[in-house]
Formats: C-alpha cells, sequence, structure tokens
C-alpha cells in the first residue's frame, strides 16, 4: 500500500493534451485548473457552453497563460460521444491525460439517456466506455494515463444483472452505485488488456471522498428541485472540518492518480483520512466489488453490446 501523500506536486505537463470530462464546475474544475498550470493543454468536453464559458474565464483568471479550450459532450447522448472522439481524432493531437470525473447522481426518479439508457447508468458508465473506445487510438499514442472518477457507493450494492436499466423496480441509490461499480471494473479492465495488448497507456481509479459538489445539489437534468438534506448536512460538516472534505480536497485523489509519478495502473486512490471520506490522497485497498476479473470482463462485454446496439438503431 502506497503511503499517505499529505502534499505533492503536479509534475510538469508541458507539451501534454489532457482531457477532463465535467470540468465546468466542482471538482473537475478544480483539477482542470492545477493541470493547466503545470503546463497541459487542456480540453473540456462540456454539455452547456455557458458553464464551459465561465469555467474558461476562471481557469484564465487563477492561470493568464492556461492553454484550454471547450468542445461540446453531453455523455447522455452516444451521438455527441461519436462527435467529440471524431472531432479529436481529426484534430490528431495524441492524449496525455483522461480524467472520466463527470457524472450524475440519483435522480428521484428514474430517468433515461437520448438512447434510452438508464441516466446513471448510461451517463456515468456507458457514455464513458464509448469515449474511451473510441479515443483508443489517440490515448495509444499518447501513452496516456486514464483515470476514472468512481465513488465510496462503488463499495457498496452490486450490479444488477437481471435488470441493470432498472425497468422494473428503479432505486436511486443502487442504480448510481452500480453506474460506479461498471465504471471502476472498465477502468481496471482497461489496464490489464493495455499490459496484455502492448496498447502503453494505463488505467486506474480514484474516488474523491465525501464532500459538498454539485452532484446532491438541486438539478435539473436529474429532476431534482431542491438541495437536500444530506447535501445540506455535508456542506455544514465540511464548513467545520468535520469527517468528510471540501471541493478542494476532493479534487487530490485524481490529480494524485492522474498525474504522479507514483501513482500506478490498475490502482485506487482516495482520501487517506477516517473511512476515506476527507483527507490526503493515498493508495488504498482495492473496493470488494471491483476486484472479480470476470465480472469486469462481463461488464466490458454488455457496454460493447449495449453501446453498439443503440448506434446502429440510430443510423
Amino acid at each position: 500500500m502506497a503511503r499517505t501523500t499529505p502534499s505533492f506536486t503536479v509534475p510538469d505537463l508541458s507539451g501534454g493534451r489532457a482531457v477532463v470530462t465535467g470540468g465546468s464546475d466542482g471538482i473537475g474544475l478544480g483539477i482542470a485548473k492545477r493541470l493547466a498550470a503545470a503546463g497541459a493543454e487542456v480540453v473540456l468536453p462540456v454539455r452547456d457552453p455557458r458553464k464551459g464559458e465561465a469555467a474558461l474565464a476562471s481557469i484564465r483568471e487563477d492561470v493568464p497563460d492556461a492553454e484550454v479550450s471547450l468542445r461540446r459532450l453531453d455523455l447522455a447522448s452516444l451521438a455527441s460521444v461519436v462527435e467529440l472522439a471524431g472531432t479529436l481524432r481529426d484534430e490528431g493531437r495524441p492524449i496525455r491525460l483522461l480524467i472520466n470525473n463527470a457524472g450524475v447522481m440519483t435522480p428521484p426518479a428514474r430517468r433515461t439517456t437520448a438512447d434510452g439508457f438508464e441516466l446513471q447508468f448510461g451517463t456515468n458508465h456507458l457514455g464513458h466506455f464509448a469515449l474511451v473506445t473510441r479515443l483508443l487510438p489517440l490515448l495509444r499514442a499518447g501513452r496516456a494515463r486514464v483515470t476514472s472518477q468512481i465513488s465510496v457507493a462503488a463499495n457498496r450494492h452490486s450490479l444488477n444483472w437481471s435488470d441493470p436499466q432498472w425497468e422494473r423496480a428503479y432505486r436511486a441509490f443502487p442504480a448510481y452505485s452500480q453506474s460506479k461499480i461498471a465504471l471502476g471494473l472498465f477502468g481496471l479492465a482497461l489496464d490489464r488488456r493495455s499490459r496484455a495488448e502492448g496498447w502503453g497507456l494505463t488505467s486506474n481509479l480514484s474516488h474523491p471522498g465525501v464532500a459538498p459538489t454539485s452532484l446532491l445539489a438541486a438539478r435539473p437534468e436529474t429532476g431534482r428541485e431542491r438541495d437536500g438534506l444530506d447535501v445540506r448536512l455535508i456542506r455544514a460538516l465540511s464548513a467545520r472540518g468535520l469527517v468528510v472534505g471540501t471541493v478542494d480536497s476532493a479534487r487530490l485523489p485524481a490529480l494524485y492518480a492522474a498525474t504522479s509519478p507514483d501513482a500506478l495502473g490498475g490502482r485506487l486512490y482516495g482520501p487517506s483520512g477516517l473511512g476515506h471520506l476527507g483527507g490526503p490522497p493515498a493508495e488504498q485497498r482495492m473496493f470488494r466489488r471491483l476486484r472479480d476479473e470476470e465480472e469486469a470482463e462481463r461488464v466490458w462485454r454488455l457496454s460493447e453490446e449495449l453501446v453498439d446496439g443503440a448506434l446502429r438503431a440510430a443510423r
């Protein structure tokens, strides 16, 4: 187990392209700022152009010489994912870092993506699966590190193999947990395949612990009209420095996993404090629900079938 890292310096990333999903606010914006400050050319694929422009202004205010730009991406639409991947391939720049950070959490009622998938599974996992697999040529060319942001929820519940789209009985938190388990299993399978096939990329996982981010706040796309008691409690604890982390500390595990020379493929990085809810980043024991390699391959096969099937149906 790697030692706790109270502070670390993001290495010089000059000349490298970094792609960060979910970079228009919260943890993702903090990650993007640190990468830009280290000299990376940062690409922010965003769903909302207005939030994207505000993020660019914020980054340039903090990092005046930042090389940062926007692209359009809605992870809840495979057509949008395919369009972004095609744009980046046409640009021809190898990708050095890809941080799969975007996500949605616990819509009160079942919602679906543009392709008919349960919103959390479709956005958090299938959207990122489609993006990574379609960017493989650029990731291989950049000998990239791919870091997928999961959650402490990936250590709870399980994959709902009998009803992965939660059509029969939707339960918000177990469905969220499933989406993060699937993304984690995929991230680990990606690292194993790269080593077996000589792709040259590495893939690892991070989680932010618990912090007052926008995931649990009121968000129109989830049907959540007001902040819940849970996010209000997390904000109060964070403000008092109790148990949970802050937005600033929550970005550190992904930054460490994505940039530190000491961070390895196939590993999990998260906060080192009580219950891994807050504190400085460290490697931690892999969640039990992410250790089954056969289940990871099953997730990969299902994801291919669902993504390819949806894209064929859309033609």
